[in-house]
């Protein structure tokens, strides 16, 4: 059962070809509870399989995720900001918390689009900061682009190496390896966060001196 279902993940994904891919990923990168593992990975089956190109495959998932996080990032420019702003003292917000939240955003939205790509959930929320930040449109745009296809990536070899194999077990392949995927991240990731931080204080140092 499990198998027929992988087997109905990737013709599907074939029958869409590149543009359902887009499609699909546009609406995983929103608040849509369509996780990418079930899009990607079945690409990478077909790459595997001479189907599709790998290349074309991870292009139109982070195409596909910078068009849902624009989506994400324009409602939440339009209705975000007066809705937090108007009604924070009912959730015990303070105007100013508010604020330093936006300045924190405005200064480190690069740093934080990127890393919240590649990390469960947020991925799907990080949108959301950087709009009612109001973060320079095509910063967002690069680093939504450069975090998703680093994703998209990871997840069209795990399906690729899944389908090099003599036999998909079931979907739960692909979520196990994108687990681990995800956890190997993490490391990386903090180290990144680390030199950030390191670099930007001293950058900071000297222009104060």
């Amino acid at each position: 059962m499990l198998a027929q279902f992988v087997n109905w993940l990737v013709e599907t994904v074939f029958q869409l070809g590149y543009p359902g891919i887009v499609v699909l990923m546009a609406i995983e990168s929103s608040v849509f509870p369509l996780p990418s593992e079930v899009v990607i990975p079945p690409a990478g089956v077909l790459a595997a399989q001479g189907r599709m190109d790998p290349v074309a495959v991870v292009v139109a998932g982070a195409l596909g995720s910078i068009l849902g996080a624009l989506a994400n990032y324009g409602l939440a420019g339009w209705l975000g900001r007066p809705l937090l702003h108007r009604y924070s003292r009912y959730f015990l917000i303070r105007e100013s918390s508010l604020e330093r939240a936006e300045a924190f955003f405005r200064h480190h939205g690069e740093i934080s689009t990127f890393v919240g790509r590649l990390i469960p959930v947020i991925r799907h929320l990080i949108s959301l900061p950087a709009g009612i930040a109001r973060m320079q449109l095509g910063r967002f745009a690069l680093y939504t682009g450069l975090g998703a296809g680093i994703w998209c990536g990871i997840l069209a070899w795990i399906g690729w190496y899944l389908g090099r194999q003599a036999q998909i077990l079931g979907n739960e392949d692909f979520q196990r390896y994108s687990s681990r995927a995800a956890l190997a991240l993490l490391p990386a990731l903090a180290i990144l966060i680390a030199i950030y931080a390191y670099v930007r204080r001293r950058r900071e140092s000297h222009e104060q001196v």
